[in-house]
């Protein structure tokens, strides 16, 4: 006797969860300004409160621009007393490093912001590991969907001009890569999820790469130490004009203190060759197993089954009964449907068959 209801039971459904990759390739004319020229990007977006500044595919009035990311610089309120009486914007950039303090390193036992340092160890108290003004990426979710692709070898990349005659143009011979190696094994002590240490190797013969920053997977936040402009990533730090006719050319630490943060902003943007990683998509699936015995849904309940009441399939009273399925129907338990699948083509069902078809929902 075919029914028009099947209960599903806990082994007829099962979870199932798969990841998919998109590579994302940003070149260096995007973040550097492809529209305009260098002060007068329409792509590059600068704000009134000049806290950070956005960056845009196309110039950001039009309706086709997509928000790519934005950038900004902190520094650690303990900075020289020498440097402060310099400092411009000081307590915008203080705000700035504590609040993203705050969301990606947590506090300590004592209830203290704990600040950024270059391997990941919050809580380490060696001074010289500890970040004090620090460029920060944050990479808009349209680009990192639910977080960004977790590499052996190293998956995100970014290339920047290092080389310390940089002035007013774009080009550089030297450059320096920093990657998120071993991302596989990745640091979960943040409050945002998993990240790792960035590592910074130069093509000016530096013998070994050198830690620079940090990755935060979930959140997409690159968070860049003003050293990795330092001349091998440890020696002199390198000159970093903000724009062409710039009064003074200031190397990367000077301009982090006493330029605004959209000259920072600009300074970094056009050292910036090429940033490329992949995202991640989770995809969340229940899959359900609708199973069709031999003898159930063999009949349909479609009004034209039936004529002077009369199965219209069967030619003769002993024939078997036949169904054709085109769509399988989810209801909740007070029978009201909730999900409906259709078959891209009509299945015939007689008592001598049996179908199992399987529905996935996608979330």
């Amino acid at each position: 006797m075919a029914t028009s209801f099947k209960t599903l039971l806990s082994t007829d459904v099962t979870q199932n969860r798969t990841k998919l990759h998109e590579a994302i390739p940003l070149t260096g004319t995007i973040l550097s300004g492809t529209y305009g020229t260098f002060g007068a990007e329409t792509n590059i977006k600068n704000y009134s409160h000049g806290m950070f500044q956005s960056v845009y595919d196309y110039p950001y009035l039009s309706s086709s621009a997509n928000h790519i990311l934005d950038l900004t610089v902190g520094l650690y309120s303990g900075i020289a007393a020498a440097e402060v009486a310099s400092a411009v914007q000081l307590n915008q950039k203080n705000d700035i490093y504590n609040e993203m303090a705050q969301i990606l390193c947590g506090y300590d036992s004592s209830g203290n912001i704990q600040r950024f340092d270059n391997l990941g160890d919050f809580g380490g108290s060696t001074e010289a590991q500890k970040m004090n003004g620090v460029y920060f990426l944050n990479l808009a979710r349209l680009l990192t969907k639910d977080e960004i692709q977790k590499v052996s070898a190293g998956g995100w990349s970014l290339v920047l001009n290092a080389g310390s005659g940089l002035t007013a143009a774009l080009i550089s011979d030297e450059a320096v890569t920093l990657t998120d190696s071993n991302a596989t094994n990745a640091l979960t002590n943040s409050p945002a999820g998993e990240f790792n240490v960035l590592y910074a190797a130069s093509s000016d013969g530096s013998p070994t790469a050198a830690p620079c920053g940090l990755l935060f997977y979930q959140a997409g936040i690159a968070v860049i130490s003003s050293s990795v402009f330092l001349a091998g990533i440890s020696q002199a730090d390198r000159p970093m004009t903000p724009a062409p006719g710039f009064a003074a050319v200031l190397t990367s630490k000077q301009l982090m203190v006493s330029g605004a943060i959209s000259a920072s902003a600009d300074a970094f943007r056009r050292r910036t060759r090429n940033l490329s990683f992949n995202n991640t998509t989770e995809l969340n699936s229940t899959i359900y197993f609708c199973r069709a015995g031999s003898n159930e849904f063999n009949y349909s309940s479609n009004p034209t089954y039936l004529s002077s009441s009369k199965i219209q399939v069967k030619n003769m009273a002993t024939d078997d009964p036949v169904s054709y399925i085109t769509t399988v129907g989810l209801y909740g338990a007070n029978n009201e449907m909730l999900a409906v699948g259709k078959l891209s083509e009509p299945l015939k069902k007689t008592p001598a068959d049996e179908f199992t078809l399987r529905v996935r929902l996608d979330y």
